[in-house]
């Protein structure tokens, strides 16, 4: 039997997921499966409504060798395990005469303890371990919480958070679950044949298909213990995210709260000379982080540095002495000791990466509010520090021994992959040289006809924003477009407080059209009921400019109040900055302009998302229109039909609310 085509296989994909081929569909899967046999690397740009996903899993499978899927979000994890994986899985299954298997792999803190679940929680101001379930007040919503999650330990297969429907909270499920520093490893556990997290690494090393996400690819890179089974083709989807994401992973935080809690769960564990030695570190690191004030530190503080080099100290003194000690009043001793060493570790690796200083890291005090629903965070200062740059990392880890494909509707921003490709560690396009992985880029279009489905409108006439005030023009046009829209408009801010004073005040203006607000619930709860009623506005800030998918007459309208620039005391991104000036780069160009470019590409994708999408972009910042670099982010958003015309808008929109209601009736 005569091997099976690329195109017969796509064809037989399609057909089962009941989608349609389309050309750039075709092209992306043809180039996917060529970089995959040479061996070589891709960056593939692949608009909404591409079929993206089958673009690079036909070609994949097809091949043989073992995948890794990495992607940014849930939604994309669950379609891809749930529903375009085992559609085509069976429907290459005749033609390949082989059925790939598939599996999940998330990090560990994201599956059930069966241990904790069973034998109670390390306390930290008593020895041993106390039974959450009886200290929990039953008619509490965390009591509750945690009785629904001990009846689901019955039941669920997987143990995975996000199997559990309705969720818990962070801190009801901190409750259950434990770090990689804190678990116990299956050979010491009693528990440890029946884990949950071991199951899923079992599941993962025996899969053909292995799905992730970012963070967890991340650790595996950063931390040198290989998490992920050995594989030959790595393929990154939404891959605009990879970079924060494995920023988030290297970044290291110090509060006083959480050096306290280090300092309460090794109290018992060691004997009272180091722990009195840990207790005044702590207490001088919060006398200092008393009077921080939020910014960046150039250099470390005389002060700082020797609180910094104390904690250091007597943190590595306590890790030698738990390891020498065993308290016998202690019940479950290897639980609480774990607990306490994953504590005080992570307090001296932060500590002394500090202490080390690295030209690479920049270190900032940060002030915050106490998050709802989180566990840890409390209001106060945390000490943090973050890598300057990914991009060698990225270069050494991702690109070295296995062929890499990163694809996203957005990569090719001011018209070329450069600017992306420069963040993950790639030379430009084309460049040879020993250590520079070579790599492809590949723009496969959109099936849509963007400037036939969607206006791009700048509000030239309005005043360029300041950083603090009201902007009254601004939110006199936002009434009047909303108003011509007949609501249907998703109002992307550059801030919460921003979004906060237009919704107050356009509930004011015109309360027949609700405003729905980020944080007044769920993202999920609010994104369904904005899809459910035309007349409903939903305004909010970052999570927006990426995570909502409304097709059809319930998006017609998408605000930008202003271009997203980082904000300029963002201390990483300030440094980053610096940096290019300082090595002869444009720094604007090099890192704000980028970041908000990758935002307004993300956030103008937001309107069409299907074939029959009708709509405005309309941004309420005149720079867009004025500014050297407006073409820069203009040409890195969808290729709209462009105008300053406000009323032209006005007519325009009000000819497609009116479409959309005869539909609707």
């Amino acid at each position: 039997m005569t091997k099976p085509s690329l195109p017969e296989l796509l064809h037989a994909a399609v057909t089962a997921v009941g989608g349609t081929e389309r050309p750039g569909q075709v092209a992306m899967a043809e180039t996917v499966a060529k970089a995959i046999d040479d061996g070589s690397h891709l960056l593939v740009q692949a608009g909404t409504g591409t079929g993206k996903s089958l673009g690079y899993l036909v070609p994949a499978l097809a091949h043989g060798e073992r995948v890794v899927v990495a992607t940014a979000t849930l939604a994309l994890q669950r379609q891809l395990v749930e529903r375009d994986l085992p559609r085509t899985v069976e429907a290459l299954h005749p033609l390949l005469r082989r059925r790939p298997s598939f599996a999940m792999l998330k990090g560990r803190s994201n599956y059930l303890c069966l241990h904790r679940l069973h034998e109670g929680v390390p306390q930290d101001e008593e020895e041993g371990l106390f039974d959450q379930f009886e200290a929990a007040a039953p008619t509490s919503k965390l009591g509750q919480d945690l009785l629904r999650m001990r009846d689901w330990a019955d039941e669920t297969e997987t143990g995975d958070r996000d199997d559990l429907t309705p969720g818990v909270s962070d801190r009801a499920w901190s409750q259950v679950s434990v770090s990689s520093r804190e678990c116990l490893g299956a050979s010491k556990c009693a528990y440890g044949q029946e884990c949950f997290a071991e199951m899923s690494r079992e599941r993962a090393k025996l899969s053909d298909v292995i799905v992730t996400n970012h963070a967890l690819l991340a650790i595996d890179a950063i931390e040198g213990a290989p998490v992920l089974p050995e594989h030959e083709v790595l393929i990154v989807d939404e891959a605009h995210e990879l970079v924060s994401r494995v920023t988030g992973v290297a970044t290291g935080e110090l509060t006083p709260g959480q050096v306290n809690r280090a300092v309460r769960r090794a109290a018992k564990l060691v004997n009272e000379k180091v722990a009195d030695q840990l207790q005044t570190a702590a207490e001088g690191f919060e006398r200092l982080m008393e009077l921080a004030l939020p910014g960046r530190l150039e250099e470390i503080p005389e002060d700082l540095g020797y609180a910094l080099m104390a904690l250091r100290d007597a943190t590595r003194a306590v890790i030698t002495a738990i390891g020498s000690t065993r308290d016998k009043s202690v019940q479950d001793e290897d639980a609480v000791r774990k607990q306490a060493l994953a504590s005080v570790e992570s307090v001296h690796d932060v500590a002394e990466r500090i202490t080390n200083g690295s030209e690479w890291d920049v270190v900032w005090y940060e002030r915050h509010e106490p998050r709802a629903g989180s566990a840890y965070r409390q209001s106060g200062a945390s000490l943090r520090v973050a890598p300057m740059s990914v991009s060698g990392l990225l270069r050494e880890k991702l690109f070295t021994d296995r062929s890499v494909t990163l694809t996203s509707a957005t990569l090719k921003l001011g018209g070329d992959f450069n600017g992306v490709g420069a963040s993950l560690g790639l030379a430009p396009e084309g460049t040879h040289g020993d250590d520079m992985p070579e790599w492809q880029g590949l723009d496969v279009g959109s099936p849509f006809d963007y400037p036939k489905q969607g206006i791009l409108y700048v509000a030239k006439h309005l005043a360029r924003p300041a950083r603090e005030g009201t902007r009254t023009d601004m939110t006199d046009e936002l009434t009047e477009l909303v108003q011509a829209a007949g609501g249907r408009t998703l109002g992307l801010f550059s801030s919460m407080r921003a979004a906060q004073a237009a919704a107050e005040e356009l509930r004011t203006r015109i309360p027949q059209f609700p405003i729905l607000l980020q944080g007044e619930d769920t993202l999920g709860e609010l994104i369904k009921n904005f899809a459910a009623d035309p007349k409903t506005c939903l305004f909010g800030t970052l999570s927006l400019w990426q995570g909502v998918d409304v097709p059809g007459t319930g998006c017609q309208l998408v605000v930008m109040d202003k271009i997203p620039f980082p904000r300029p005391d963002d201390p990483l991104m300030s440094a980053r900055q610096k940096a290019v000036e300082e090595a002869g780069g444009n720094g604007f160009m090099a890192v704000a302009a980028t970041h908000a470019a990758l935002l307004m590409a993300q956030g103008a994708g937001r309107l069409v998302r299907a074939s029959g999408d009708r709509g405005v972009v309309a941004v309420l910042d005149p720079r867009l229109a004025t500014a050297r670099y407006g073409s820069y982010l203009r040409a890195s958003m969808p290729d709209f039909w462009y105008t300053t015309d406000r009323n032209q808008v006005r007519r325009s929109l009000a000819a497609i609310d009116a479409t959309a209601k005869a539909d609707e009736t």
